[in-house]
């Protein structure tokens, strides 16, 4: 017998006979004699509305602990509707809201990081046979306020729970039916992969691929949990992300992604000397903006451009607290650019294997691609450029490393 936890995205549970539907995959792993907890986003389109409901109240910055409050809803709705679907086909079944589990969090409404779950009940109730229905994407901070984990939290939620439980697996099911080389609506030569890295699915999930919640992985790779990334309309096997293995390393790349929702800003001379730096990023990572990309030019008669990318919802505020600090510490001003997109190369081979990133640069000149900004890891080379090259770009790169091709 084995404990799995398994993840239905909002696609899975759109409807009834969706959620019909997977209350059968449920079912026939709980008969197989496994011990099943199942993590449930909100039906697809239902956080968006809730969404917009809150805009509609109270403009475009709602109060974040109510907005929680609001956007938190559509899982109880997804929960309660599979446990009573299960208990009409006769299996015991109990859902779980993430205060009641409970999921603690701390308090950065919107999004919030998991701190502890404490399995007590859910283990006692999983003792007794029942199939345990849990909200993703909600906790409860320490003072009993409801709190979100931020799109796509379902599954970090999922993975927290396998790893607090000591699950055997983790089953995510989504509307794709494993994790590809690239997205295979923007080339038809993407292949699916059998088995990745966390590494690997890590920098994918960071550099644009939606397939995984990078929150998620981190968290996998973490604790060690094994993630099957599945469909929940098909029986195909899936894609295994796993500890990396010396299999991994014989393909020097595994995957071309991007990310369209990007925005570069520029700040222009900017006063070289210490401190200038902190005062540019502190009022950010206050406000929990997150920043990617960076860098700084060389120094010319003391000052020196800063260009950094940051989420493209972000950009705005972003433009908004960096022309105040502009005028306190000197610099000339503050530049936006919206119309880029970040194309990404990853694989653990690149560890042992030279030139990947001149293979890169030269593939892009040749189609007249201009980079703008590079930023590498060690298993991971991204480049900047402008948005409308970025369909022509996965594609290159695909062809250029030979990606339709397994290990």
């Amino acid at each position: 017998m084995a404990l799995v936890v398994q993840k239905y995205g909002g696609t899975s549970v759109a409807d009834i006979d969706r959620i019909r539907n997977v209350a059968e995959r449920v079912a026939r792993a709980k008969d197989d004699g496994n011990d099943v907890v199942v993590v449930l986003s909100a039906m697809a389109g239902e956080t968006d509305r809730l969404i917009s409901l809150a805009n509609a109240a109270a403009g475009e910055n709602p109060i974040a602990r109510e907005y929680d409050v609001i956007v938190s809803t559509g899982e109880q709705v997804t929960i309660a509707l599979l446990a009573m679907t299960l208990t009409h086909m006769g299996y015991r079944a109990k859902s779980y809201l993430g205060f009641q589990a409970p999921i603690m969090t701390d308090s950065m409404h919107t999004i919030a990081r998991i701190q502890e779950i404490k399995t007590e009940k859910i283990l006692k109730d999983i003792g007794e046979g029942n199939i345990i229905v849990v909200a993703g994407f909600q906790g409860v901070d320490a003072q009993g306020n409801v709190t979100t984990l931020g799109r796509g939290g379902s599954d970090t939620s999922a993975v927290a729970v396998a790893a607090a439980l000591k699950a055997d697996c983790c089953e995510i099911y989504t509307d794709v039916d494993g994790v590809y080389t690239t997205d295979p609506n923007v080339y038809d030569k993407a292949r699916k992969i059998e088995k990745i890295s966390y590494e690997e699915m890590l920098e994918l999930a960071s550099a644009g691929a939606k397939v995984l919640q990078h929150r998620s992985v981190e968290l996998a790779k973490i604790f060690d949990v094994p993630l099957y990334v599945k469909s929940s309309f098909n029986n195909e096997k899936g894609t295994l992300v796993t500890k990396e293995d010396e299999d991994m390393e014989k393909e020097v790349v595994s995957g071309v992604t991007y990310d369209k929702n990007q925005a570069k800003i520029t700040v222009i001379r900017v006063p070289d000397k210490p401190g200038i730096a902190a005062r540019i990023f502190t009022p950010l990572s206050e406000r929990g903006i997150i920043v990617d990309m960076i860098i700084q030019n060389a120094s010319i008669e003391g000052h020196t451009d800063l260009t950094f990318t940051v989420h493209r919802k972000d950009a705005e505020e972003v433009r908004g607290i960096l022309n105040g600090i502009a005028k306190e510490i000197g610099a000339e001003r503050v530049d936006c650019d919206e119309k880029i997109a970040k194309i990404s190369i990853i694989g653990v081979g690149m560890k042992s294997h030279a030139g990947v990133a001149t293979q890169m640069f030269a593939a892009l000149a040749k189609e007249g691609i201009n980079i703008l900004m590079i930023s590498t890891s060690e298993i991971k080379i991204s480049c900047v450029i402008e948005n409308k090259y970025t369909e022509l770009a996965v594609r290159v790169l695909h062809d250029t490393f030979t990606l339709d091709q397994g290990r």
